[in-house]
């Protein structure tokens, strides 16, 4: 593969509005091709954490940079939001980027959802509502005036009248195969994150490939990974401060980050580190995302680190690491 397109995450959950605006100028400046956000009503845990509002955000971004891609990684559209408010909120970035945006979606988390006073359901319920939410979505977003009567969701002549600047294509994330599946029959892109590259390819790549090979439609695949760069342990711990709830137990059912935090209180702090990537130096960081760019046949892959100092660590990521993970995607 060649030309592979590399993003760097800013963590919602983590820094205030602000100072990720300022990540993101500094990652277009730094090389960056794209720029990804999470879309969060609550962190992962309730201290040393944050939650802005990524669509606000959005648009800052979108005066403040002029070359980087854009993209939510990512939204849900199913609970706090009508489908059709996603497909506004897309629009209207997209216009205010020049076209560079891209809608990244999945099926949610209670942390998000049920502060808000909606329930969470299963998978099956979710994936249902995502189908609807797909076929709203994509006919707003193509131009159309739209009637929809379904089980979730109602839509009557809708139509938006700040259409996208270009095309905005929809990404969904996919941790398994059903999931990949789905992204293959109904969305532009994938989104997956990457432990074991193999076991990622057989599980959740090749199946949404499948997928769209069987509609005859075009892929487009975004890796990601969580690495840590700290010196220590202590280091890497401290700079996980915002993050320990995201490998706690019941993630996807809590509703309040103080939950989840006293959850990853209990747990043995060498268990909470080991569920991540944890890196010394920039040379080990190429090598940790290496398999990405290389392995599973990435056309994005998204840099998610976790570090004392993340304005310094994009900078030196930009000089440093970039270079070496486009040579070896050529």
């Amino acid at each position: 593969m060649t030309g592979v397109k590399l993003a760097w995450l800013c963590s919602h959950e983590s820094y205030q509005p602000e100072t990720l605006l300022e990540h993101a100028v500094l990652a277009e400046r730094s090389g960056f091709d794209v720029v990804t956000g999470a879309d969060h009503f609550h962190p992962w845990v309730d201290d040393h954490a944050a939650a802005s509002f990524v669509w606000s955000w959005f648009g800052a971004v979108a005066q403040a940079t002029s070359r980087v891609e854009l993209a939510t990684s990512v939204t849900a559209p199913l609970f706090r939001y009508h489908p059709a408010l996603i497909a506004q909120a897309a629009a209207t970035i997209d216009r205010l980027s020049g076209g560079r945006f891209r809608l990244g979606v999945g099926t949610g988390e209670a942390i998000n959802e049920a502060p808000l006073g909606y329930e969470f359901p299963g998978y099956t319920e979710r994936i249902a509502r995502m189908d609807e939410a797909m076929t709203i979505m994509h006919g707003l977003l193509a131009g159309e005036k739209i009637d929809v009567d379904g089980t979730y969701y109602q839509a009557r002549t809708a139509k938006l009248y700040s259409a996208p600047a270009g095309t905005v294509p929809v990404w969904m994330a996919a941790g398994g195969p059903k999931s990949a599946t789905f992204a293959g029959q109904h969305a532009e892109g994938l989104i997956t994150s990457v432990k074991d590259p193999a076991e990622t390819v057989e599980r959740v790549i090749q199946p949404y490939r499948d997928a769209a090979a069987e509609r005859g439609a075009a892929t487009t695949v975004m890796a990601t990974r969580w690495v840590v760069l700290a010196g220590s342990d202590d280091e890497a711990w401290e700079a996980l401060a915002s993050m320990r709830g995201l490998r706690a137990p019941g993630r996807l059912e809590v509703a309040d980050p103080m939950v989840l935090r006293q959850r990853a209180d209990e747990m043995d702090r060498q268990e909470i580190l080991g569920k991540y990537t944890i890196v010394r130096d920039l040379e080990q960081l190429a090598e940790a995302y290496r398999p990405l760019v290389h392995d599973v046949g990435a056309d994005y892959v998204a840099i998610q680190v976790a570090s004392a100092d993340p304005a310094k660590t994009i900078e030196r990521i930009g000089a440093e690491v970039l270079p070496a993970l486009r040579d070896w995607s050529a």
